[in-house]
């Protein structure tokens, strides 16, 4: 079943998340040569309990970081360790804030650039693969409006990922978020079935919205660890992720 959030329920909902998008933005910019990721992992869970938050991921039986780090091959739950990033390396970052009884849930993807922005080799493949995602995200939350189905957020992710010759990774998806980490409807990156199946979007539905996809192949594969999710093929991976409501006015923002 669906949780329909309240008016109230989805302002509490944009503080947590608020928080989590200051944390995430402080965290991206911290991610330079040099730093390790259980280093930027650290600093996201101090940045978000002086904020008054909790970090979300902990609540999950089994997990002990407050964020997932996918770095170059890495799809998604990548536990933080001691590697230490290196300019050219691409690193997407997820994290979760509960605050007030509900979860936010935000990932953010860049290609790690020197202390002052720049870098001594241009990559311009890279930078094409990461602005791929950027807007397949920003054009399926411009579709998450009354009226249309969660096939229509699915259906834009797929077409602009797609048509750039990437590949949109099957067994992770978006889902619903609030009282829980996740929530139904489940929200796939790729259209299932007929569009015209898949959950209406109403009014007080709140989402994560993802777009998780590699430069090659969509196949992934499980490591030892229980946790880590990689490419099968070795290809970079990148993710992009925000919280949003859906609104009269249209999608809103939670993750702003």
């Amino acid at each position: 079943m669906i949780d329909i959030k309240t008016p109230e329920e989805i302002t509490i909902m944009q503080h947590g998340g608020h928080i989590l998008a200051d944390v995430l933005g402080q965290v991206m910019a911290a991610a330079k040569p040099g730093i390790s990721e259980l280093e930027l992992d650290q600093m996201a869970e101090r940045l978000i309990r002086k904020s008054g938050g909790e970090p979300g991921f902990m609540r999950v039986p089994g997990y002990h970081h407050t964020t997932c780090m996918s770095t170059n091959d890495v799809v998604v739950h990548g536990i933080p360790g001691n590697y230490t990033l290196k300019e050219g390396d691409v690193v997407g970052v997820d994290c979760g804030v509960f605050y007030k009884g509900f979860h936010t849930d935000m990932s953010e993807s860049c290609m790690v650039r020197t202390e002052n922005g720049e870098r001594r080799t241009e990559n311009d493949a890279v930078d094409a693969f990461l602005e791929t995602g950027k807007r397949a995200l920003d054009e399926a939350i411009k579709v998450a409006v009354i009226g249309n189905r969660i096939g229509h957020i699915s259906q834009t992710i797929q077409r602009i990922v797609e048509g750039k010759g990437y590949g949109v990774v099957r067994s992770l998806i978006g889902h619903g978020v609030g009282r829980e980490l996740h929530e139904e409807p489940e929200v796939p990156g790729y259209l299932v079935g007929k569009l015209e199946k898949t959950p209406l979007l109403r009014i007080g539905m709140t989402i994560a919205v993802e777009v998780i996809y590699t430069m090659g192949k969509k196949d992934v594969c499980l490591d030892k660890d229980g946790w880590t999710i990689r490419t099968s093929d070795g290809k970079l991976s990148g993710l992009y992720e925000r919280t949003i409501a859906i609104t009269e006015d249209g999608p809103l923002l939670i993750t702003a």
